[in-house]
């Protein structure tokens, strides 16, 4: 694959990180996002980090914001000539953590007015956090990605079920 470097938030993925995220004191959403992806440098810069291998780059990931712990969300380009709006959202944490979030930026979208942030529906160290719909987020999923209107649970579902392999593919790249 040869990925793109453009560095520009897509339309829905912008009006979507526009909005407050509420900690609401650990109870919401833990996700800070940033205000433009990662440079290409910056990316590969954590990605040898957390990987634990200098010989990595990070032109396989767009990086637009974390957890409170420092775990990354990113696009994964992961499908060959595909736009960046197509490409999977995944979740890699600052202990470890690994996950497919959303098979694409609309289904991403649902999931963020689900009440989900990356860390949530990646991490399920939180047995009695409970999510909130967020018709903010709703709005935007509305007006971006009407057409793939489904829960944050089918969402998480969808996304683990196409890529089950996530976890060892990004294990075996580790040192």
């Amino acid at each position: 694959m040869t990925p793109t470097d453009d560095r520009e938030f897509p339309a829905a993925l912008a009006a979507a990180l526009a909005l407050p995220f509420d900690y609401n004191d650990g109870n919401g959403v833990d996700f800070e996002a940033f205000p433009a992806f990662l440079s290409a440098e910056e990316t590969t810069d954590w990605f040898r980090a957390w990987t634990g291998n200098g010989e990595l780059d990070g032109d396989s990931f767009r990086v637009f914001g974390q957890d409170g712990t420092g775990g990354y969300a990113a696009f994964w380009l992961v499908r060959p000539h595909r736009p960046l709006v197509d490409q999977p959202v995944v979740f890699l944490g600052s202990e470890g953590e690994t996950g497919v979030l959303a098979r694409d930026l609309g289904a991403f979208l649902w999931l963020l007015a689900g009440g989900y942030g990356p860390w949530e529906a990646a991490t399920s160290y939180e047995p009695d956090w409970t999510p909130h719909h967020n018709p903010e987020l709703a709005a935007v999923a509305e007006r971006f990605a009407a057409d793939c209107k489904q829960s944050a649970a089918v969402v998480i579902e969808q996304a683990t079920r196409e890529f089950p392999d996530f976890d060892d593919t990004i294990m075996e790249l580790c040192r």
